[in-house]
């Protein structure tokens, strides 16, 4: 017996041998556990998932565990113990969210899949609380319900699902990062206290934001505004061309089409770029009065170039140029700027 075995307690050495007959099951139950989340969240509608992620704890982490929350009562009662009872996140598992709202999201399909053995908001508990630090989530200890399908895992085996935002996450880990937070000077703990706040501010603004996004969104686009002719004025408030001023006019142009938050931005930039000062309405103008032409066109390219790419950008491009070929010359280039011009040039002669 080794000179760190000599000193554990029975408890502890049967929980050490626990411990070590359990482990492969213990990983392999982690594994299908965030396999299992991660096929349910990803099926879930307007939850947005940054990562989903687990571990079986470290052995002698869990006898801290006891040791501190524990131990002591139960040796105060004298009824027999064994540690493995007491640990239940020896299998954790994370779900890490964007926004705040999220996490009673993730709680409630957790809770139709799984037997829900407790519940922690630790959120909740720290609200108006002056001397504990920390802003965690949702805590949940959870066991496979007996008629779930089996995953070829053990399913007697409990575990934690931690729920988060981004923000509590980054909190979480520098939190655990600073030591003596019950005894520190009162300036210290004061500072922490205004960290903390900060990054429950910042979780409030993203959700916010997202909120303000959205809203932004639902509105129709104003098809019926007249284009401004007067670009050098700077436009009035609310009539700027902008992402969301963007997307409500192309949503109504190309209605079964999904636009990329990131290609927006950048096709805007390039068309604010191209006609400083451009408004909605101007965009919709344009817009309105060349799409036909332009559809046309589209089908005749994609007749004579049965591989080629014709996106909603690629039409707007065009819709743009044939507006305004003088402001908008660098919407296309060279060789998609003269196929154009030659096509438009043989419909005008077939017309005449």
């Amino acid at each position: 017996m080794s000179a760190a075995s000599s000193h554990l307690t029975p408890e502890e050495a049967a929980f050490h041998a626990y411990y070590a007959r359990e482990r492969a099951a213990l990983e392999q139950t982690c594994a299908a556990r965030v396999a299992l989340l991660q096929s349910l969240l990803s099926k879930a509608r307007h939850i947005d998932i940054a990562k989903v992620e687990g571990r079986v704890k470290d052995r002698d982490e869990c006898i801290r565990k006891f040791s501190r929350k524990y131990r002591a009562a139960l040796e105060e009662s004298g009824a027999p113990y064994e540690i493995q009872d007491c640990i239940t996140d020896l299998i954790g598992v994370r779900v890490v969210c964007l926004y705040e709202d999220e996490l009673e999201k993730v709680a409630q399909i957790v809770r139709s899949h799984f037997d829900v053995i407790d519940v922690t908001d630790k959120v909740s508990a720290l609200e108006g609380t002056e001397s504990s630090f920390g802003y965690k989530g949702l805590h949940l200890d959870l066991r496979t319900r007996p008629a779930q399908p089996r995953d070829g895992a053990p399913q007697h085996l409990p575990f934690e699902l931690q729920v988060r935002t981004i923000v509590q996450d980054s909190w979480s880990v520098l939190d655990h990062k600073i030591k003596y937070k019950k005894s520190i000077p009162a300036e210290l703990k004061r500072r922490i206290n205004v960290l903390a706040a900060l990054f429950e501010l910042a979780d409030r603004e993203f959700r916010q934001i997202r909120d303000a996004t959205d809203a932004e969104l639902l509105g129709a686009p104003d098809e019926t505004a007249e284009p401004e002719t007067d670009t050098a004025r700077a436009p009035a408030p609310g009539s700027e061309l902008n992402a969301f001023t963007f997307l409500k006019i192309a949503r109504h142009f190309f209605n079964d089409q999904e636009f990329d938050a990131h290609k927006v931005d950048l096709f805007v930039d390039d068309i604010r770029a191209w006609s400083p000062g451009i408004t909605r309405a101007g965009f919709n103008a344009l817009l309105r009065e060349s799409i036909g032409t332009v559809k046309r066109y589209k089908q005749f390219y994609e007749a004579q170039n049965p591989e080629g790419s014709f996106n909603p950008y690629t039409v707007m491009r065009h819709c743009l140029y044939l507006g305004d070929k003088v402001v908008f010359r660098r919407a296309l280039r060279n060789s998609s700027r003269e196929a154009f011009e030659a096509w438009l040039q043989h419909e005008a002669s077939a017309a005449t």
